[in-house]
């Protein structure tokens, strides 16, 4: 009657578990119906009123909420039948006969709606597959009407039944682009949360249907399909979304098989040579995003060692394509990057040695194939499968790497006249140089080599990739300044040339992509650091190459900005260790002078004046493998320093920081999610919320604020949570309600109890403003509840700042909730002399605190304003009336 219909069907679940009657069930039942309705949850509204329908046949009330219910599920012909009934057994009830007579048009209306959408979609498909139809403008009208309506459950239903998938099979199998666009469209339509019509279109079109409209040059058609495919993996996988209750109860489904045999197809698109390149792009993608579990707590991972074991060797065949070979597969410069992530999400979802040491073999199996008994060009794809691997599951890349005659045919054919073999070779020297197995030996055997290369081959491809391999080794001391691996003035020659190349546009961007490469390296020096930031033509043609098609560079990109800003994970050495080190004659780590925060801090204003926020914006906006888990915590860690200070925020987010920092705070690594959580919360502290997450876009960020309060979480992340969720507790009502529903309150409370003063601080000040809602204001009521006397003992605390937060949050809920005055004197005998402390204090914030409190006390309850006069109350207050310096 309250209108708290949450509370009202927390009640009744609980008097639910309670009862075992079957007629006080079945009014439970009815009652929590109501609930469910206010709670616009129909099909638990219907389930609910069915039960107790089940046990009274005539309880009107139950038929009616059901009837209810049943409208809004769109369930007419079932509402009007419990209608029609609730009329019959009490025909003079007026709400019945008007529900019934309003049921009665609404359904008149959707059947001429109906009949009206019939007529349409048969005229749509005419116009679309009339070979006589010239008018250009009319087909793409019909398409764009026939995709739109397919939107819609209802449309889509209505396209479905009007025998749409055969139709629309038509226009796929005409070969005309525009028309393929449009059938697709309108497949997903048909598809999204569907699964019994994704099962049933699925039939009717065939996977290898699909697949082939997967491989088809045209780019915007593959792609089409693409989302098709993934709209199908997501409504098989997933399940019954959308459909109506009880619709394919009498239907089995098990769309396990399908899944797999979509699957098989992809795979065999991967081998096909007939494929276009991006179709395989796509391929790879798809089966990225659908195969690997999406959670390690997920515990079946048969998908995976499904296609293992079904298609390893046919992504390898893509990964050890050796461009312009004769018989070569058509390959995107991302194809092979695309091959590498896939591979490695395939092996980090195996879940013991048994299953990696199967990956292992089947790899090494691969590559002896083709190293044994092909001769040169068995070889180069032998080598090819080695970068492969080691770019992925760089387990398994070492693994290969270590056959015999594999290192000295990569050392041998670097030295090759030909371009081609020798950008191969050079090419796995770089990737093998950074794994450590086998770093020592390439800087006794390739260092020489490398530098032979770089310094005689007219090639830029070849000494580009040289150069690389080189930077590589020469930064293996990583950010230790007393490490250097070559002389003096070596680094910043190699760096140097690197910006020269990047700068230098006649060069194809993917031989460029190279020269980012060694910067990710060699960036690891502060004094080249200094440079590059200095070199504004250089950063904003790394800019430009990270916005470009070719996504393979975001992972140096992002690596060189990591080092720039020095983002990476640092720890401040104890002084003790340092001393035993020094001692024993230990080696000990040295900064670079250039990496003191002044240092950085200037350079982090350089970066933000170059452009580098629409970059990283624009890197994260890519859907493209290359933007790997690892990559997206290398941006989360970067936009974390570049919103260090609170000046540089407003810039940031007005060049997309805000909006491209979301999907970071929500999937990735752990560590990058709650980096760019952090970066969220530095924005919400020192920003209007409402204008840095316009719309909709600021309930997004509740979720990545409230993660920052997990008690894993340090300090600095739980203080920073807490500030910036006050700020959006302090907006609107649906704000507090997010935070509600993401279970922040009891971690807020939680942390009113923490040493810290600043997060216990920040904790009660959020306590404060999320005290607004009713919810919460229960709370304070509740049995064996110690949340107000906690309010009311920090009212009495020594710190200022504590008390002002305190004793603001009792003003609040004195007002909101009356029946807590009458609860203050019974949680602690002190109450009293807090109050008076409250008014006796100088600082006039406090004092009006005090003043409101009890105001609110003696408004409430009889008693309690007894208990206030009868005390030094009403002398106080007369003083402070008195006193005309006070406002």
């Amino acid at each position: 009657q309250a209108g708290d219909h949450a509370a009202a069907l927390a009640a009744y679940t609980q008097a639910l578990s309670l009862c075992d009657a079957e007629p006080e069930r079945a009014v439970l039942h009815r009652n929590r119906a109501a609930c469910y309705l206010k709670l616009e949850d129909y099909a638990k509204a219907e389930a609910d009123a069915s039960k107790a329908i089940e046990a009274d046949g005539r309880d009107m009330k139950a038929l009616f909420r059901r009837s209810q219910a049943l409208q809004k599920l769109g369930r007419l012909d079932q509402a009007v039948s419990d209608l029609q009934r609730c009329v019959s057994l009490e025909p003079k009830n007026k709400a019945f006969q008007e529900a019934l007579h309003a049921l009665g048009s609404s359904m008149h209306e959707k059947m001429k709606t109906m009949s009206c959408t019939d007529s349409k979609v048969e005229q749509m498909f005419q116009i679309l597959l009339d070979p006589e139809e010239k008018d250009v403008d009319k087909k793409q009208k019909a398409a764009q009407n026939l995709i739109v309506l397919a939107r819609e459950e209802a449309g889509a239903e209505k396209i479905f039944q009007s025998d749409g998938v055969r139709l629309l099979t038509q226009l796929l199998d005409t070969a005309k682009a525009d028309l393929m666009l449009a059938a697709l469209r309108t497949l997903v339509g048909l598809c999204s949360g569907h699964r019994s019509r994704t099962m049933a279109i699925l039939v009717e079109l065939g996977a290898p249907r699909l697949s082939a409209v997967l491989g088809v040059e045209h780019e915007q058609v593959s792609l089409a399909a693409c989302n098709l495919l993934h709209v199908m993996f997501d409504s098989l996988k997933e399940g019954l979304q959308k459909d109506f209750r009880g619709k394919e109860d009498a239907v089995v489904l098990d769309s396990s098989k399908d899944l797999k045999l979509l699957i098989k197809h992809l795979l065999e698109l991967l081998a096909l040579e007939g494929a276009s390149a991006h179709g395989r792009d796509n391929a790879l993608n798809l089966l990225i995003k659908v195969v690997p579990r999406k959670s390690p707590k997920e515990t079946n991972n048969t998908l995976s060692l499904w296609v293992i074991d079904q298609g390893l060797k046919k992504i390898l065949e893509v990964g050890s394509t050796v461009c312009g070979a004769p018989g070569s597969l058509p390959v995107t410069e991302n194809s092979r990057m695309s091959a590498s992530v896939l591979l490695s999400k395939l092996y980090d979802d195996l879940k013991c040695d048994a299953e990696r040491e199967n990956f292992h073999h089947l790899c090494e199996d691969y590559v002896r194939s083709w190293f044994e008994g092909h001769e040169l060009a068995g070889r180069l794809r032998a080598i090819q499968t080695v970068s492969c691997l080691l770019q992925g599951p760089s387990d398994a890349g070492n693994r290969v790497l270590e056959l015999e005659g594999i290192m000295d045919s990569v050392l041998s054919l670097c030295a090759s006249v030909c371009e081609a073999h020798q950008l191969v070779a050079v090419e796995a020297l770089i990737h093998a140089a950074d794994k450590a197995k086998r770093a020592s030996f390439i800087t006794a055997n390739g260092v020489s080599l490398l530098k032979e290369i770089y310094k005689h081959s007219e090639r830029d491809s070849i000494r580009i990739r040289a150069l690389v391999g080189l930077c590589k080794l020469g930064s293996a001391g990583g950010t230790d300044f007393s490490m250097k691996q070559f002389a003096e003035g070596s680094t910043m020659k190699l760096a140097k040339q690197c910006r020269k190349w990047l700068c230098n546009e006649t060069i194809d961007a993917g031989t460029r992509r190279w020269a980012v490469e060694g910067l990710a390296y060699l960036t690891f020096d502060a004094d080249v650091k200094e440079e590059f930031v200095e070199d504004k033509a250089a950063m904003q043609a790394m800019f430009h190459l990270a916005k470009s098609e070719d996504r393979s560079v975001l992972y140096a990109v992002a690596s060189t900005l990591v080092n720039c800003t020095n983002s990476y994970d640092h720890e401040e050495p104890d002084p003790q260790m340092l001393e035993l080190a020094k001692y024993a004659k230990q080696h000990i780590p040295e900064q670079h002078p250039k990496d003191k925060p002044d240092f950085v801090k200037r350079r982090v204003r350089k970066l933000l004046t170059a452009g580098v926020v629409s970059a990283l914006s624009c890197m994260v906006k890519s859907e493209n493998p290359a933007l790997t888990n690892s990559c997206r915590e290398l941006i989360s860690r970067v936009f974390l320093a570049l919103v260090e200070e609170a000046e540089d925020r407003g810039g940031v987010v007005a060049q997309g920081g805000g909006k491209a920092l979301i999907p970071l705070s929500l999937e990735g690594t752990e560590v990058g999610q709650t980096k760019a959580a952090q970066a969220l919360a530095k924005i919400t502290i020192t920003s209007n919320p409402e204008m840095a997450f316009p719309g909709e876009r600021i309930y997004e960020v509740v979720r990545p604020l409230v993660s920052l309060l997990h008690l894993q979480r340090t300090g600095l992340e739980n203080f920073e949570g807490l500030m910036a969720l006050t700020n959006l507790a302090g907006i609107s009502e649906r704000l507090r309600q997010k935070i509600l529903k993401e279970k922040a309150v009891p971690m807020i409370e939680g942390y009113m109890f923490e040493e810290h003063e600043l997060i216990r601080l920040a904790a009660t000040e959020c306590m404060c403003n999320m005290a607004m809602s009713k919810e919460v204001q229960e709370l304070f009521l509740a049995e064996g509840s110690d949340r107000l006397k906690l309010m009311v003992l920090y009212s009495g605390e020594e710190d200022e700042k504590l008390r002002r937060a305190a004793s603001g949050t009792l003003a609040m809920l004195t007002a909101l909730h009356p029946p807590i005055c009458k609860r203050i004197p019974q949680v602690t005998v002190h109450w009293l002399e807090i109050l008076q402390a409250l008014l006796l204090s100088p600082s006039a914030e406090l004092q009006h605190r005090g003043a409101v409190v009890v105001m609110n006390m003696m408004a409430a309850e009889r008693e309690v304003a007894e208990q206030l006069i009868a005390s030094e109350m009403l002398e106080i207050l007369s003083v402070l009336a008195k006193d005309k310096d006070k406002p």
